[in-house]
């Protein structure tokens, strides 16, 4: 039998508490009436609904449907999730993980920024939530009640550390939890996003479905990013032969034997001598393996255009 009170913070004021891994396990969290409170949910769950909250640091593990922020103030967050919500809230700060197009009603002050964090359970935790590491829309903002010459939100600024907003947990039980918030050994890739891009020049990076392809996604955003090119944003989707054609144009035929094994994984690189780079890189380390990668800095953009264009029409964005 569940006890609702396992699954549920409520009335709390000037405390530090939390879960750790295997303790949600997947249900559904309440989080309501706190106040000045450190709270932090380091495991996977259904859905989570956080009510009536005033200036609390928040961190929310994957959550394999909604999170539902309202009537909440002056509040730090890191959330990964499916869907993301707020209604009637003012200053929040979120650093977000969210597969679909985050959704911001009667709500001021908000600021978003990439989801950064790690811990070794985490990895897991996402499979467990039916979460991608590659599908983060987290800059993509709908508001649903715009104000005539007024911005409601905006971006965190791209220095911003997780740990100035939402502080690492300072109890014996929470310590357990081997965090980093290093942005370089975020479980999820750190992008750009909505963000102005610094050149004119990207390149698109397509990898199949097999045993390594998470593992040679990071690899090559590791290479990349250490070389100065910044990551603006991935994406893990179901392609059909009919995609294929539209997104990888002559080539598509070498291509599309491949997409029956699985989703692609694709990432979009920015920075002068991009398309050289990847393209070096990818001969270098990843020799034995199929990759499309744009041929040329004059088809790259029609090449990101395309992948994206096809993959938000494909997620219903």
């Amino acid at each position: 039998q569940i006890d609702p009170k396992d699954y549920t913070f409520s009335g709390l004021k000037d405390e530090t508490v939390g879960r750790l891994p295997g303790k949600v396990a997947g249900q559904q969290f309440v989080i309501q009436d706190c106040e000045n409170c450190k709270i932090y949910i380091f495991d996977h769950s259904a859905t989570i609904t956080v009510d009536d909250c005033v200036n609390c640091q928040i961190f929310l593990g994957p959550i394999k449907g909604s999170v539902f922020f309202r009537d909440c103030k002056d509040c730090k967050c890191v959330v990964a999730c499916q869907q993301f919500r707020t209604r009637d809230c003012r200053k929040l700060e979120v650093f977000l993980c969210c597969a679909t197009q985050p959704i911001i009603e009667s709500s001021t002050g908000m600021k978003f920024g990439c989801f950064q964090y790690y811990y070794p359970e985490l990895a897991l935790q996402f499979k467990d939530a039916g979460l991608s590491i590659f599908n983060n829309t987290w800059s993509n903002i709908h508001d649903f009640t715009p104000v005539s010459g007024e911005n409601n939100w905006g971006l965190l600024p791209e220095t911003a550390v997780v740990q100035d907003y939402v502080p690492l947990p300072s109890s014996e039980e929470l310590k357990a939890v081997r965090i980093s918030t290093d942005a370089t050994k975020s479980i999820i890739p750190v992008t750009r996003g909505q963000r102005q891009k610094n050149s004119d020049e990207s390149c698109l990076a397509v990898f199949f479905a097999g045993d390594y392809t998470t593992a040679n996604a990071r690899k090559l955003i590791d290479e990349m990013t250490s070389k100065g090119f910044q990551l603006v944003q991935t994406k893990e989707v179901v392609m059909k032969a009919e995609d294929a054609h539209r997104v990888f144009q002559q080539s598509a035929s070498e291509f599309i034997p491949l997409l029956e094994k699985g989703p692609v994984v694709a990432l979009e690189f920015n920075g002068d001598g991009a398309v050289e780079q990847c393209q070096s890189t990818i001969n270098e380390v990843f020799s034995g393996t199929k990759v499309f990668v744009s041929e040329s800095k004059a088809s790259a953009s029609q090449d990101v255009d395309n992948f994206y264009n096809f993959a938000d029409m494909q997620m219903g964005m």
